[in-house]
């Protein structure tokens, strides 16, 4: 499996764990009387469920966003691809001279 793959499924997946203890922080505080309203409700399962799935989704896009910014911050020994790899050791950038200007031609003004 690719590693940004990964790093989304396990960083979703922590994610939609601190969406429940959220949900079960919100209704052990009975904030706003919504364990009463889950709890007293026939059909307070599917608030519930809502509840956490939504905020699931919010916590997960958060999670993998904070990962995804922090790959930047990471240094990482392994330069990429295998073809470009010297025995080992980061990629020089000096593999490939810098871009030099090319003056432009001037055109005649009509």
């Amino acid at each position: 499996m690719p590693a940004l793959v990964r790093l989304y499924i396990r960083h979703s997946l922590i994610g939609f764990a601190i969406a429940i203890a959220f949900v079960a922080m919100l209704l052990g505080a009975d904030v706003a009387g919504l364990r009463g309203l889950i709890f007293g409700s026939s059909m307070g399962w599917l608030a519930l469920v809502m509840l956490v799935l939504f905020n699931g989704f919010l916590f997960a896009g958060v999670q993998f966003g904070i990962a995804v910014m922090r790959m930047g911050e990471i240094p990482h020994d392994d330069p990429g691809g295998k073809r470009l790899r010297e025995s080992g050791t980061r990629l020089r950038e000096s593999l490939t001279p810098p871009p030099e200007p090319i003056p432009a031609a001037e055109e005649p003004r009509r």
